[in-house]
């Protein structure tokens, strides 16, 4: 485990496994931790250095009162990158890590990223009214915009707990393992109201669609069967991606928003095939 302090004085805690190779930096999604990663470190590790960061508000990093928004936690994945010395390096995203990568290009370019793996994160989350019928389809959009005030107001409500354990368990179909889900909504519980609210509607209301042509190295992107984002959001995102490649997992392999949990071997394979 190793620690930052942000140029705006965050205290950023990742993990590094050391070694040699390109580096492979991680970034999980909105509520959850780095450990979500924790089948990658062991599974990926060998053969490249692998590096997992808990993002401000989340896991044991540092919870402040400001910051809460998709480009600020882009910014600070630049200055975990340059902390570590990083000038090249592959990058991967799940869910709202997708999008923190997505801001991170569209800022600061994409000259030290060798290859990018997006994994299981619509282009844009919600369903603004300025968007045609097939654009709210090709984007992946989950709420149209009073379901994302309601859940937010949800969240940070007196049963914020039970809205939590709510959204978890509409991320799983049919009946998921109990240990894992369990795992899942646990980890959630590390980032607070303040923090996570604010962000979840800021990183709601972007619309990536407009950068994904601009996504100029080799890309992979992931989708399953079985996840709430429908897998056709994440055909629509390969073909804008000059060269992209497409990966959907069967429900006979993986059932859920998080395949890298639900079935590591095939997630790893995945992953590790397109990065070597």
């Amino acid at each position: 485990m190793g620690e930052l302090t942000t140029n705006d004085g965050v205290r950023l805690v990742y993990r590094d496994s050391g070694g040699a190779g390109v580096p492979l930096v991680m970034l999980h999604g909105w509520g959850q931790t780095q450990r979500m990663f924790r089948h990658q470190l062991e599974g990926l590790a060998p053969s490249r250095r692998v590096v997992t960061l808990d993002l401000r508000g989340h896991g044991v990093s540092g919870k402040p009162r400001h910051g809460y928004r998709i480009a600020r936690l882009a910014h600070d994945v630049l200055d975990l990158v340059d902390h570590l010395g990083l000038d090249r390096f592959d990058a991967l995203g799940w869910s709202m890590g997708v999008s923190v990568w997505w801001s991170f290009m569209d800022q600061y370019g994409t000259d030290r990223i060798r290859r990018f793996v997006a994994v299981d994160q619509p282009a844009a989350v919600a369903a603004v009214p300025w968007m045609t019928p097939e654009q709210q389809q090709d984007s992946g959009a989950i709420f149209d915009v009073a379901g994302l005030l309601e859940l937010g107001a949800a969240l940070a409500g007196p049963e914020g707990d039970r809205a939590r354990h709510d959204f978890v368990r509409g991320m799983f179909s049919g009946d998921p393992d109990r240990e894992l889900l369990a795992f899942v909504a646990e980890e959630i519980k590390s980032t607070p109201a303040y923090a996570g609210v604010p962000l979840l509607f800021d990183h709601c209301a972007q619309d990536w669609r407009d950068v994904l042509p601009r996504v100029d190295v080799p890309t992979l992107v992931i989708g399953c069967d079985g996840s709430h984002v429908h897998p056709s959001s994440q055909r629509f995102i390969a073909s804008r991606i000059a060269d992209a490649r497409l990966h959907v997992f069967p429900t006979s392999v993986a059932n859920s928003h998080f395949p890298f949990l639900e079935n590591p071997p095939a997630f790893n394979a995945v992953v590790d095939k397109f990065l070597s």
